[in-house]
């Protein structure tokens, strides 16, 4: 049975194709794919995110609260509605990750969130999450927002498989036709030559790592996929200008407040961190 419950740290990185390359070949010296990425081969994750009808999950998110949570339905390339996806929330408190999760045919998970019936939980369900997971969707009335996918390759220390590299890139979204069964298309988050690379710990950073972190200057950043793409729609509204509703001018005061923020806390960064 695949791991329902995770808690860990979690860093992130944006990198070039060239860091890349040379993070890979280094990274080779510790570290071995995971069974979905041998030779260095991706494979496709497709997600659902459910927010409220304001979006208050993802904009207390980008205010940066110590507190964070989201809900999404996943699954590892397009699947059809026969197929078991996985359905999911995800809290983050003072920088430790809580994820937890169940299985569910993805058929099940629309009608679940179309009529609100929670659906008989079944032997491959973890019926504790899914009470988790009711509690939570109808304490915030959460509803379909976005359709976020992207091409990922990941690792795993030989030494202690709680250490995770992952690489991203292609990262796409859309906000229409919010399924996993349709298949991946949508605009694109981060260039050609980006890749997010993130960094999975349940405790210390290896020595090996900050070593090869500093030897290749990749600094630590703050990247959020779904968060990127909200400040890109909203952003996007705005500047039509038509019709901006009290919600609008709320969102575009949370990302202009979230800018200053991160000015801020840039210009009083160290020129290096490996934290």
């Amino acid at each position: 049975m695949a791991i329902e419950v995770f808690n860990r740290y979690e860093m992130k990185y944006r990198i070039t194709n060239e860091q890349y390359e040379k993070l890979r070949e280094r990274l080779s010296e510790h570290m071995e794919s995971d069974e979905h990425s041998k030779n260095g081969e991706f494979y496709t994750i497709c997600n659902i995110y459910y927010d409220t009808v304001h979006n208050d999950l993802i904009r207390r998110s980008i205010d940066g609260g110590v507190y964070k949570e989201k809900m999404r339905l996943r699954s590892y390339g397009t699947v059809g509605t026969d197929q078991k996806v996985f359905l999911e929330i995800k809290k983050k408190y003072l920088g430790l990750v809580n994820k937890r999760r169940t299985k569910m045919v993805l058929q099940d998970a629309y009608d679940y969130f179309e009529t609100g019936k929670k659906p008989e939980v079944q032997p491959f369900m973890n019926g504790q999450v899914l009470d988790e997971i009711d509690y939570m969707k109808n304490r915030l009335g959460l509803r379909p927002k976005l359709f976020l996918s992207y091409d990922r390759c990941a690792m795993f220390d030989r030494e202690n498989r709680d250490f995770r590299v992952t690489f991203d890139r292609n990262i796409t979204a859309r906000r229409y036709d919010l399924g996993l069964h349709y298949g991946v298309y949508g605009d694109k988050l981060i260039g050609e030559d980006e890749w997010i690379m993130e960094i999975k710990i349940d405790k210390a950073m290896p020595l090996w790592m900050t070593q090869i972190l500093s030897e290749f200057k990749i600094y630590k950043t703050s990247f959020s996929k779904y968060g990127t793409e909200y400040k890109a729609f909203v952003a996007q509204r705005v500047a039509n200008g038509a019709n901006i509703i009290l919600a609008d001018k709320e969102e575009a005061l949370c990302l202009n407040n979230y800018s200053m923020s991160q000015t801020t806390a840039r210009s009083q960064q160290p020129k290096h961190s490996f934290a």
